[in-house]
């Protein structure tokens, strides 16, 4: 009798697991409750001349930009090289700053280095600093690794998502927007790059803006994103925009798109124009990958966010742009979980249109765990309440491997791991 017993245990966990697996969906694990923030001090070691908040960008094919803070003015200068006294080459740039209501940001600096040697590593300074620091830039050919994430923050889990994503390497960060969750705090800003300045100093970091960056107050502040914009100025005038919020750039085969959610993108507005013409100037014999990121997700299984302007709307003018471009991969953020989609286009499976991924869960503070609806849409193939990040291993020009990173207990354990074809490569898709 007693093995009678575990044999229909057995048999029921079977039927269990078969149905979950039906549904394309993933229940085994709960997120636990988020951390406390970790705030920065200045090192004692910090003079008001020495720079702090250093992060690297991309600009170009060949070229980085080296931004960074201080307390006091001091030249807008990088002395770099290919050896560790940094003295080969100097770049002169500019020094910008800016106010919030009380707050005065001190000098920002921003500096363009190169042209670079491609998958090299440099070692350069700031200013009148003997402190070296070393960059390394991208491949300019296949394969190349992308760390993605969003809604980072500045929490325990944020700091392990961070050593997650450093220990193993990349090539350059992907944040789909939530950086700081500074929330109109100015001096969160400042935590949150000192904070990340050991990843960000050496890797490129490209980044979009989601709804926490935008700090506009009625009446006393009522610009938008004016700390994101000083602090992380993009290379959106190489690709022909006119806002910091919504640029492109190529890096090793792939083209990348970044969109502003909290942005005018209705079809008279700067945004939406832009897109057509960036569009319409991919050449995907030289990128042969197309990715696209914006904070707020258009396909969206969780109970959170739901209904929201900035998802539905964007979606409803821009769907038919993306699909019609034949984009690869679409990654969101704003939901504090991990779901991927298959490939979809108007709420329905379609080989040729994107992968949708919602990435939302860097580390952030907020202390709700969103739950996702049930049943789960047949468009719905993963999904996971968790903290973590995704890499992206574009290996050629026809395939990459995309994988969840769960922070579970601040180890990293894979939760997903899927191959990837690009459209381009679909002679059913691309009309070849």
């Amino acid at each position: 009798m007693g093995v009678l017993m575990r044999v229909r245990g057995i048999i029921s966990l079977l039927f269990l697991i078969s149905v979950l697996l039906e549904f394309n969906v993933v229940y085994s694990y709960t997120r636990p409750p988020p951390r406390n923030n970790i705030f920065t001090p200045l090192s004692h070691d910090d003079g008001a001349s020495s720079p702090q908040q250093v992060r690297v960008s991309q600009v170009g094919k060949d070229r980085m930009r080296i931004s960074w803070f201080t307390i006091y003015p001091t030249p807008a200068t990088v002395q770099y090289g290919l050896t560790p006294s940094a003295d080969s080459f100097n770049a002169t740039g500019v020094v910008d700053s800016y106010r919030y209501m009380l707050y005065y940001s001190g000098p920002v600096h921003n500096v363009i280095i190169g042209p670079l040697n491609p998958n090299t590593v440099y070692y350069y300074r700031m200013g009148k600093s003997p402190k070296v620091y070393t960059l390394k830039t991208p491949p300019s050919q296949f394969p190349i690794k992308f760390a993605v994430v969003g809604d980072l923050g500045q929490t325990e889990y944020t700091k392990t998502t961070l050593e997650h994503i450093l220990t193993p390497g990349y090539d350059m960060l992907l944040l789909a927007g939530d950086l700081s969750y500074a929330d109109t705090i100015q001096e969160q800003w400042e935590t949150f790059g000192r904070f990340i300045e050991p990843l960000a100093s050496q890797r490129p970091w490209m980044v979009t803006t989601g709804d926490h960056d935008v700090e506009k107050i009625t009446l006393f502040h009522r610009r938008s994103f004016t700390a994101y914009n000083t602090r992380w100025l993009m290379p959106f005038d190489l690709s022909g925009s006119k806002s910091n919020q919504y640029y492109s750039f190529e890096v090793a085969g792939v083209h990348i798109i970044m969109l502003g959610s909290y942005t005018d993108f209705d079809s008279k507005s700067n945004q939406y124009k832009w897109l057509q013409g960036d569009l319409n100037n991919v050449d995907r014999k030289k990128t042969p990958w197309l990715v696209v990121m914006f904070h707020a997700p258009w396909y969206n299984s969780n109970t959170l966010h739901q209904g929201e302007y900035a998802s539905v709307e964007m979606k409803a003018v821009l769907e038919d742009m993306l699909y019609k471009a034949h984009v690869d991969l679409v990654i969101a953020a704003h939901i504090h979980a991990y779901e991927r989609f298959t490939r979809v286009y108007k709420e329905k499976a379609n080989k040729c249109g994107p992968v949708y991924i919602t990435i939302g869960d860097g580390g952030n503070r907020d202390h709700f765990n969103p739950y996702f609806m049930d049943p789960p849409p047949e468009i719905s193939f993963f999904r996971e309440r968790s903290f973590g990040h995704g890499t992206l291993e574009v290996t050629n020009a026809t395939h990459a491997l995309w994988t969840w990173i769960r922070n579970h207990d601040d180890k990293p354990v894979i939760s997903e791991s899927l191959w990837l074809t690009s459209l381009s490569s679909d002679s059913a898709c691309n009309g070849n």
